[in-house]
């Protein structure tokens, strides 16, 4: 059952993707808005269900003719952004989706190797103003403002 990593990991992202779903169906319903809130969530869930089963099907020979295994150079890299992600998550509530969205992108970008720092600013502070304005003024969806006086 478990012979291959891609098998492993797909495992794993089912449970997450489960446990997701789970707590996006509990968010409470609002009366008065067109799009609830638990669809974004409820989406995202069942895209992780379905793409983690999917994994689980792959045949991935290359891999298995590899042994599979972290190099320890790379594990100081998938920390840092695991750390960059715990950070996001901690403050966006306070700082707010677009400016902590911003310097998400842009150092994490720059904390794995992205050179053209022009492109990476004009990119981290596209986005996240264009996703915000698509929930906020299209979806009206309510995101985190933080400290921002909009």
């Amino acid at each position: 059952m478990f012979q291959t990593m891609n098998k492993k990991v797909s495992i794993i992202l089912i449970l997450i993707a489960i446990f997701y779903l789970v707590l996006s169906f509990r968010l409470p319903a609002y009366a008065y808005v067109p799009i609830d809130s638990d669809i974004v969530p409820i989406g995202l869930g069942v895209i992780l269900l379905l793409l983690s089963g999917m994994l689980y099907f792959i045949k991935d020979q290359e891999q298995q003719e590899n042994k599979e295994h972290i190099l320890k150079s790379e594990l100081p890299v998938i920390l840092g952004v695991i750390c960059f992600i715990i950070l996001y998550i901690a403050l966006l509530e306070v700082i707010g989706f677009i400016i902590m969205t911003v310097l998400f992108l842009f150092l994490c970008s720059w904390f794995l190797g992205y050179k053209k720092h022009t492109v990476n600013a004009i990119v981290s502070i596209i986005l996240p103003t264009l996703i915000f304005l698509l929930f906020d003024k299209f979806l009206q969806i309510q995101l985190p403002m933080g400290i921002l006086p909009l």
